[in-house]
């Protein structure tokens, strides 16, 4: 028989364990104790997606703010304790999140349940520059791969998270899967009223591979010959890319508006092109007050910008 102060004793061991959980999260008792809880995203575009698809069935976290770059975002110690003790981290892959690439690592190695969307949505290389032949992360600029992505998440959130109504993860899929279905066929009519003699990109870095393929634009080239923004252009660089633009008389340069567009200014200046430079939401949602403060709000709005620039004269 055990002896009321031994009771107390394990009572109050018990609770001392709880309150080291709650203020010691680096411990990872959640994921001794329970396996993980919640769905983590790294990237913003992906953590609304993952809202829509979880709705009210499970916490999900999104470590990426608005307005921030992909590339180069970093987590705090609390975050990357999130991370490892998640039910399922869905990050994009592909080697865009590189400055958590170590905490997803770190995370699946500890055994979390982790989704790499890029690497499941059938990706394409880059066409060219520095990052050439190399997987292109940047799916999302194409819905009919996000439409895709929707299932996966809904598919990895019923395997993984404890506790979700399966049938309700399935229809808000669903529901805005369709969603992402009508964006695309409404893309496409939009596209649809540029000439075909107008039909060139250049961007800030190489980000609209998969919106090019999808709706039929050639890339002309980018102030960044490369993937990421964590990458500069020499005098070379910037020379061959206002000798393609002067070949393809591309009238706008479109930069992200989560970075300057300094480059793409430095370049009309120093060649002499005189180039519109027109923002896109290409690789972060802004806040609730910006102009895209949802997938489906940056898609419409990147189509619009990009129709209207390319369609002028």
């Amino acid at each position: 028989m055990v002896s009321a102060s031994a009771s107390r004793g394990r009572r109050r061991a018990a609770a001392l364990l709880a309150a080291l959980c709650l203020v010691l999260p680096l411990a990872g008792c959640s994921a001794a104790g329970s396996g993980g809880s919640g769905v983590v995203v790294t990237t913003n575009i992906l953590g609304d997606v993952v809202r829509n698809v979880v709705g009210d069935q499970a916490e999900v976290t999104v470590l990426m703010k608005p307005d921030a770059d992909p590339h180069s975002f970093g987590v705090s110690a609390q975050e990357a304790a999130r991370i490892e003790n998640a039910a399922l981290l869905v990050h994009n892959g592909l080697g865009l999140e590189e400055g958590v690439a170590r905490n997803v690592k770190a995370a699946g190695a500890q055994g979390v349940a982790t989704l790499a969307v890029g690497e499941r949505v059938d990706p394409i290389p880059y066409a060219e520059g520095r990052t050439a032949r190399r997987p292109d992360p940047h799916f999302w600029t194409d819905p009919v791969r996000m439409r895709k992505a929707v299932d996966l998440v809904a598919e990895q959130v019923i395997a993984h998270v404890d506790g979700v109504d399966a049938g309700k993860v399935r229809a808000n899929a669903a529901a805005y899967g369709g969603q992402v279905t009508a964006l695309d066929s409404w893309m496409r009519g939009e596209f649809a009223t540029i000439p075909s003699g107008r039909r060139s990109l250049v961007t800030n870095h190489h980000v609209f591979g998969y919106l090019a393929r999808r709706y039929g634009f050639q890339v002309v080239g980018a102030v960044i010959p490369s993937g990421t923004t964590l990458a500069s252009p020499s005098g070379s660089d910037l020379k061959s890319l206002a000798d393609a633009v002067r070949r393809a008389g591309v009238p706008t340069v479109f930069a992200d508006s989560s970075q300057p567009d300094r480059l793409a200014r430095v370049m009309a200046r120093e060649t002499g092109l005189d180039l519109r430079v027109v923002p896109l939401y290409s690789e972060s949602l802004t806040g609730a007050g910006g102009g895209a403060p949802t997938y489906l709000r940056m898609m419409r709005a990147n189509t619009e910008a990009i129709t209207a620039g390319l369609s002028a004269r």
